[in-house]
């Protein structure tokens, strides 16, 4: 089976690495100016990982795009409006769409398999592949489990089918909004911890991690989706690997922020926030957490005095 992966950063350069390990013909396309890919072009290597020489590496797009049975996209989520504008004016066929990253569009609030089938008009399946999991972790053999989710229920049997092995354990999602939306949410989650751990303030993380899921089981409730979700893989169970990992970009760049730091990696958090905001206020669902991060990062207020209301608000139930 011949699968195409666009987009050649650490995760994108895993997952062409993963299918390729487990026996897959895997081709990896980059932009040919992007340093990621210039440096995979020279050296076969990223900071992470060695790429086999079975692994076809392009930065021609149609040519990516045409030899492929199954597309892969893996790139910044608030590029994927303009990447799927140049998608489409390649042959896409009827090929199935497995998106690979975690975010919400920031100016209008959409998922990105709604952005996807946009450009699509329902012509090729899309699906996505959230989860846990680092790749610092997945190349030292550590396996994880993570989950494939698609409207489409055939599409969604036979990538699981097609992409799990030992290394990693993929369930069939049931709920596409709630995992879409609870994937990007955790990455504010995380921005959150980082805070924390920031401020000195590591042990109220059970409670970041107690009220977070609550928090966005409600948002996803009232988008239509099932507030269970966020309890799954797609959110809590990815918690370890974003509040407390010391590889996870969202909670290192939220601990630097509070330490007046810069931080250099992509944090889709950031953008995720304000995307949450917006959708909270849409829903008419309150998001204490989401709009604390909101307004320490984007709005300029006080990280402590913020992340002391957030813990000290009014007195109520817990459930």
């Amino acid at each position: 089976m011949k699968i195409t992966v666009l987009g050649c950063g650490r995760w994108g350069s895993f997952i062409a690495w993963y299918l390729n390990h487990i026996g897959k013909e895997v081709t990896l396309w980059g932009l040919p100016d992007s340093p990621h890919y210039q440096r995979l072009e020279q050296e076969r290597k990223n900071d992470l990982l060695q790429l086999p020489d079975s692994i076809y590496l392009t930065s021609d797009l149609p040519s990516a795009v045409k030899d492929a049975e199954i597309l892969i996209i893996s790139i910044s989520a608030q590029a994927l409006r303009s990447f799927a504008s140049q998608m489409v004016s390649c042959n896409l066929g009827q090929k199935p769409i497995v998106l690979c990253m975690k975010g919400i569009e920031e100016t209008t609030g959409k998922r990105l398999s709604e952005i996807m089938e946009e450009f699509t008009h329902g012509k090729n399946p899309v699906a996505v592949w959230v989860g846990p999991g680092h790749v610092q972790d997945f190349i030292r053999g550590i396996p994880n489990c993570m989950v494939i989710d698609s409207q489409n229920n055939q599409i969604k049997r036979d990538l699981v089918h097609t992409f799990s092995s030992d290394l990693i354990r993929f369930y069939y999602g049931t709920d596409l909004i709630g995992n879409e939306i609870g994937a990007a949410a955790k990455n504010v989650i995380g921005i959150a911890a980082g805070m924390l751990d920031g401020v000195n303030y590591t042990s109220l993380k059970g409670a970041l991690m107690s009220r977070g899921t609550r928090e966005i089981a409600r948002l996803i409730k009232a988008m239509g989706g099932n507030e269970i979700s966020a309890y799954g893989l797609c959110h809590l169970g990815d918690y370890q690997a974003t509040l407390f990992s010391e590889h996870s970009h969202n909670r290192k760049f939220g601990e630097l922020f509070i330490l007046g730091q810069p931080y250099h990696e992509l944090a889709e958090g950031v953008s995720t926030t304000r995307a949450l905001v917006k959708l909270g206020d849409l829903h008419q669902v309150d998001l204490p957490i989401c709009k604390a991060v909101n307004a320490i990062v984007n709005e300029g207020e006080d990280p402590q005095q913020v992340l002391s209301g957030l813990f000290l608000r009014s007195l109520k139930e817990e459930f």
